[in-house]
């Protein structure tokens, strides 16, 4: 039940990638025979990859990893602009490898604009056209948040940054091949998506970067990637990606339809359960994401009860979930640090099932209550 937080290999991807660990080994930048076949593979995967956002090939930069191409994203347009000219805007509820490169500009003396989201999670646009009237020239607005799950009109945000003559990044690593993204139709200039997300390998990402926006590269070396990450690409990992990409294209409706049922069904049975609540947008939401607070309890110790009955959960992004601060997506939807420390995130994958959905109803009963049962604060506010 913590999907969101990485997904299994697919066995198909594993398959795929084999062959260039031990036999399509080459340096795809070496020009000999074994360089040249891997290049060609490399290349076919920039396709493959690219086709499922209606991006052209060349359009993309693979990267290693979601939090790299945000990093270039934020850091490459401030460096490529300089101090006079960056200025970026981002939402209140960014991954935290947004935020915190961010906070990393603005330590630089860069100009930081943070836009807030109302109590469900969608941005404020009203606050984000202020921002580009003074002057933002980059707007980076995560597509479907990763903890909460709410879902953002991008075309309407990337219409507005256009109108403004800002170019408009997006984080889609929690989205990609879950629900259809069109750069085109969608107004984006930029967009972050990974593998590990849809069954695909760690260790593997990419940037798009529509034609004719300009970025400062962070690694410096033998200029791969069109000269924006050197370092010799990841073919394998690359494969890997590309195979995951091919099977969502023809598994990501179904999935999604299939998901959201049993999202629904978790969301209506955990809802009966006395104080609790359902934080982000109750429609506008990806298929596999349900996030709730308890009233009383820590959410912390609740994913350690749940893990001893064979759940697997969260209470937030597993990039922070270690961190006793409490989760700043949810305090950006206004909730207050006590609510927030009683969060639970559950997301849910290819490999769930209708039983496993009845499975953590039966439990969660259970193990809030059994909280509740020790919690002081259950009992003060139930005084």
């Amino acid at each position: 039940m913590d999907y969101a937080a990485t997904t299994p290999l697919d066995p198909r991807v594993l398959e795929a990638m084999n062959p260039y660990f031990t036999e399509v080994y080459g340096n795809a930048s070496s020009i000999n025979a074994f360089g040249l076949e891997a290049r060609e593979a490399l290349e076919d995967a920039r396709r493959v990859v690219a086709g499922l956002m209606n991006a052209e090939a060349k359009e993309l930069v693979f990267t290693g990893s979601a939090t790299e191409a945000n990093n270039l994203v934020l850091k490459g347009f401030a460096f490529r602009k300089g101090k006079e000219k960056a200025h970026i805007a981002i939402s209140t509820i960014e991954h935290d490898c947004v935020l915190n490169s961010a906070k990393w500009l603005e330590k630089q003396d860069f100009r930081i604009t943070y836009v807030s989201v109302d109590r469900y999670g969608l941005l404020d646009l009203g606050e984000l056209e202020d921002a580009l009237r003074s002057g933002a020239s980059l707007v980076s607005i995560i597509h479907a948040n990763n903890e909460i799950g709410t879902i953002q009109t991008l075309k309407e945000i990337g219409e507005l940054c256009h109108a403004y003559g800002a170019n408009f990044h997006t984080d889609a690593a929690q989205s990609f091949g879950k629900i259809p993204i069109d750069v085109e139709e969608m107004n984006i200039d930029l967009m972050t998506v990974n593998a590990h997300k849809i069954y695909g390998p760690k260790g593997v990402g990419a940037l798009y970067i529509k034609k004719g926006v300009r970025l400062e590269p962070l690694l410096h070396g033998g200029g791969h990637e069109f000269g924006l990450r050197s370092g010799t690409e990841n073919v394998p990992g690359i494969m890997g990606f590309a195979k995951a990409v091919e099977l969502r294209r023809e598994e990501m409706g179904p999935e999604a339809d299939r998901l959201s049922a049993l999202r629904d069904r978790l969301i209506k049975g955990t809802l009966e359960i006395e104080e609790s609540y359902l934080n982000g947008h109750p429609m506008r939401r990806l298929p596999n994401i349900a996030n709730f607070r308890f009233s009383y309890i820590e959410g912390e110790s609740l994913v350690l009860l749940l893990n001893d009955e064979g759940v697997a959960a969260s209470t937030g992004s597993a990039c922070s979930s270690r961190s006793l601060e409490p989760s700043h997506v949810l305090l950006a939807l206004g909730l207050k640090p006590e609510e927030v420390h009683g969060s639970l995130r559950i997301s849910l994958g290819k490999y769930n099932t209708e039983e496993d959905v009845d499975y953590i109803l039966d439990v969660l009963p259970g193990a809030v209550e059994k909280l509740r049962r020790i919690s002081p604060l259950a009992k003060r506010g139930r005084e």
